[in-house]
């Protein structure tokens, strides 16, 4: 019996993200870069690089609950953008997944909405059937300037103060020092098409472009396969072929088929579907670690595509991610403890670009 093809959702670059979003409205849409933003009481990750220890920069948030689940659902993932790290691997990249349980429908409902930002649904089929992304309560802002004198103590009385001064009181009063500020990508949000509806309209367009060049055949008299034998091929179409002529690799041509429908995707949803691969995959795949938590297995969730690295600008220069593809995997009972409020480290693997040159 034929297993059942779980369907597939692309992700695109959707409008800029303007100004600082919060609440039910941040933390429900899915973006690139940016900040990641918080669930309710649960902490955002602010992940530090496993090779040289320095910020690393959010590069997607993913908000993905599953079908059937009363829990609200978000995947972060990380990579350094320090060009030294760059061929760090796994070991420059993280991926966090926050989860809260969802509010009852009486609870207060949050008007914020956010444009271009995906809802529930979006990602997976059916997830309405647990209730509106709008009914949260506000989440908590995170104290992204610790360290900072709150604006009270400017109006102090620092003349009676400095009289009652001692080294203790001075260490005491000595503020924290603040962690250094992450790197961060211009935020995007990101807009979702299935790929078969995409594939749909992309057939529709070349059923036009066949009608006319039969009335051209027609009205110029020419031979339909003398002009086809000329090259009449899509300029995609003949980029690929000469791709797998030059590399031999059954993989790599496979991957590229399959995204020339849609070269403009930056990332593939397909919960517990079958990942694309760029090259052969390594052992790591057919090893993949178990879940750190509750020891169970883990599951193919989503993937990070070529065309996602052009999209990664960096507010300041000298930042900036290269990647062929990433692999997402995630615990296949996506389990939460009760109560739980730090964010769960999830296993990424990382595929290298054959020819950087191909998506440029």
């Amino acid at each position: 019996m034929a297993a059942v093809r779980r369907p597939v959702l692309l992700g695109l670059r959707d409008a800029a993200v303007r100004g600082n979003p919060t609440g039910p409205g941040a933390w429900t849409a899915s973006k690139l870069g940016g900040l990641p933003d918080a669930l309710p009481a649960v902490a955002a990750p602010r992940p530090a690089c496993a090779r040289c220890a320095e910020p690393l920069a959010l590069v997607v948030q993913v908000y993905c609950p599953l079908e059937g689940s009363p829990f609200h659902r978000v995947l972060h993932v990380f990579a350094c953008a320090r060009p030294g790290c760059g061929d760090g691997g796994a070991r420059s990249w993280k991926v966090f997944r926050s989860q809260c349980p969802q509010v009852p429908e009486e609870a207060a409902q949050d008007p914020q909405k956010q444009e271009g930002g995906l809802a529930a649904e979006d990602w997976c089929e059916g997830a309405d059937d647990w209730g509106s992304d709008s009914e949260e309560a506000p989440a908590p802002r995170m104290p992204w300037d610790v360290g900072k004198e709150p604006a009270s103590a400017k109006g102090a009385d620092w003349t009676a103060q400095l009289q009652h001064l001692c080294l203790q009181d001075a260490a005491l009063g000595a503020p924290r020092p603040t962690p250094p500020a992450a790197p961060q990508f211009l935020p995007h949000y990101i807009c979702v098409v299935d790929e078969d509806d995409y594939r749909d309209d992309c057939c529709a367009g070349l059923d036009h472009a066949r009608s006319l060049l039969r009335h051209y055949v027609q009205r110029e008299g020419v031979d339909l396969e003398q002009l086809l034998a000329h090259g009449l091929s899509t300029d995609g179409d003949e980029k690929y072929e000469k791709t797998v002529m030059k590399s031999g690799d059954q993989t790599f041509y496979k991957f590229m088929k399959r995204i020339a429908a849609c070269q403009e995707q930056i990332l593939r949803y397909s919960w517990s579907g079958e990942p694309l691969f760029l090259t052969c995959p390594a052992s790591q795949v057919a090893e993949l670690p178990a879940c750190g938590h509750c020891g169970g297995q883990r599951t193919f969730e989503f993937q990070l595509m070529p065309a996602l690295v052009s999209m990664l600008q960096g507010a300041n220069s000298g930042v900036s991610v290269e990647f062929g593809t990433v692999l997402v995997y995630t615990c296949e009972k996506s389990c939460w403890p009760q109560n739980h409020q730090m964010p769960m480290e999830e296993f990424c693997i990382i595929q290298e670009d054959p020819d950087e040159s191909l998506f440029k």
